[in-house]
């Protein structure tokens, strides 16, 4: 019979080595994923109480009061019904987009024309400058149209006080134009289609101007070998660069359709009392980089200006004012703005 083998000391010894070594080491892990689990369990923490803290900050200002699950920041146009559930006010489908005409009953054919071409997937806003609602009525799309009605004002001034960004969240393109439009060659859905296709954030559909004729702005005239143009040679004197207004960046304010995020930018740069709107067209550049890209005219969907006059002396006297007003306040808003910035 053999005998049983008895371990050495040094084997014994060195089994007792590796046995503490091992001991030693998964404490070692042990405590390491405790400490790394709490660690993360700070961070976590941390992180949190700072969203907590940001969300705080960046709140609307004066609802301090309440909780923020119940703070609703944004609104919008779609109306609603005064009975029944909530829920089932509206349809599954909701309009995407919103057109804002700013209109007189004179021009009742035209802006009829013009609408027509709205009534899918819009919302139509109308700004009655000569207060005249009730004879709208008997057009079947003015029954569900927005009708706002204040007497002799201007379209900015309409825009800045009633498509406030956060009232025109949901619509992902917002057009703002004039009555005296002919919309004979233009499909909003295919425009909006080229818009989305060349990342155009600001935009215009071409003008189509008689032949031997030439626009205010020649970065508007229609181009019959491209879909979109982005620049143009302009008149000598006009252009500081040919990537600046209103040699690129640019459109007019005639007919101007802006993105959500760009018209955040350009509601926030319109002047209250400056109700003509002059000079705007000139800086959209600054609400859409690189402008050279993001600002564009649509060929492949135009229009004609029909200049229907309703401007006067004095008003067109006023207009070149507020022009010069508008290029002033940017220009020292330009200084103050350089000033501040700490030097490196």
């Amino acid at each position: 019979m053999a005998s049983k083998r008895v371990p050495s000391k040094q084997s014994l010894a060195i089994h007792l080595m590796v046995v503490g070594f091992t001991g030693v080491a998964l404490g070692v892990l042990i405590g390491i994923f405790i400490s790394w689990f709490g660690f993360a369990s700070r961070v976590d923490a941390e992180l949190w109480r700072l969203q907590v803290v940001h969300d705080r900050i960046n709140r609307p200002r004066g609802t301090e009061g309440l909780p923020s699950g119940i703070v609703v920041p944004e609104t919008d146009l779609y109306q609603r019904r005064l009975w029944g559930r909530p829920s089932e006010d509206l349809p599954d489908s909701l309009p995407k987009y919103l057109a804002a005409f700013t209109i007189g009953i004179k021009q009742k054919d035209m802006v009829n024309q013009a609408v027509s071409k709205f009534l899918s997937n819009f919302t139509i806003v109308l700004f009655h400058y000569d207060g005249v609602v009730d004879e709208w009525n008997d057009l079947e799309w003015s029954k569900t149209a927005i009708h706002i009605s204040i007497p002799r004002q201007t379209k900015w001034w309409y825009a800045k006080r009633f498509l406030h960004p956060d009232v025109v969240a949901p619509y992902d393109y917002i057009f703002i134009w004039d009555e005296d439009l002919d919309l004979e060659n233009l499909d909003p859905l295919k425009y909006i289609e080229l818009a989305r296709k060349y990342g155009l954030e600001i935009s215009q559909p071409a003008l189509e101007v008689p032949w031997g004729t030439e626009p205010s702005w020649r970065m508007t005239k229609r181009r019959d070998d491209v879909e979109v143009h982005n620049s143009t040679e302009e008149k000598k004197g006009r252009c500081e660069s040919p990537h600046r207004p209103p040699c690129a960046g640019f459109v007019e304010i005639m007919a101007p359709v802006f993105s959500r995020k760009a018209w955040r930018c350009v509601w926030h740069m319109i002047q209250n009392d400056l109700v003509h709107g002059w000079g705007i067209d000139l800086n959209l550049h600054r609400c859409a980089q690189p402008a050279y890209e993001k600002i564009g005219v649509v060929d492949a969907q135009w229009i004609k200006h029909r200049k229907v006059a309703t401007l006067g002396e004095k008003v067109q006297d006023r207009c070149r004012w507020e022009w010069d007003l508008f290029k002033s306040r940017f220009a020292e808003a330009d200084r103050n703005e350089t000033a501040s910035i700490p030097p490196a």
